[in-house]
């Protein structure tokens, strides 16, 4: 089964796509809080795919796409992000992200976006 990295600042944001995904069978999830802790987190656990959040403390999801990316060209990271944050998304696009959600997400656009990615 696939590992799913997902990173974002809020706990309950987490949670919720945790939650969404689980309810399909995916049962491997890595956690950042912040795009720093991706970019470590995803030397070590080396997933799937990365479901990050754009705006996060420390190291924003734009910064962590790029350094992510550099670490590995063919990682796969969707991006989410908020309402009206449509010019970070076409920079998270041309920055090599695969896809993007746009919150308050549905769980069925999370669930059908992972599995699009991971060819499910």
């Amino acid at each position: 089964m696939a590992k799913i990295m997902l990173v974002d600042d809020a706990a309950f944001m987490r949670m919720m796509i945790k939650n969404a995904l689980s309810a399909s069978g995916y049962t491997d999830f890595v956690e950042a809080q912040d795009g720093a802790e991706a970019v470590k987190k995803y030397e070590e656990e080396k997933p799937d795919m990365v479901i990050m959040d754009i705006t996060m403390p420390n190291m924003d999801g734009l910064q962590a796409l790029k350094k992510i990316r550099e670490i590995d060209p063919n990682a796969r990271v969707v991006m989410c992000t908020a309402m009206g944050q449509e010019s970070m998304v076409v920079d998270a696009i041309q920055s090599g992200a695969k896809d993007f959600v746009v919150k308050p997400f549905d769980a069925k656009r999370i669930v059908q976006t992972v599995g699009d990615i991971l060819g499910k």
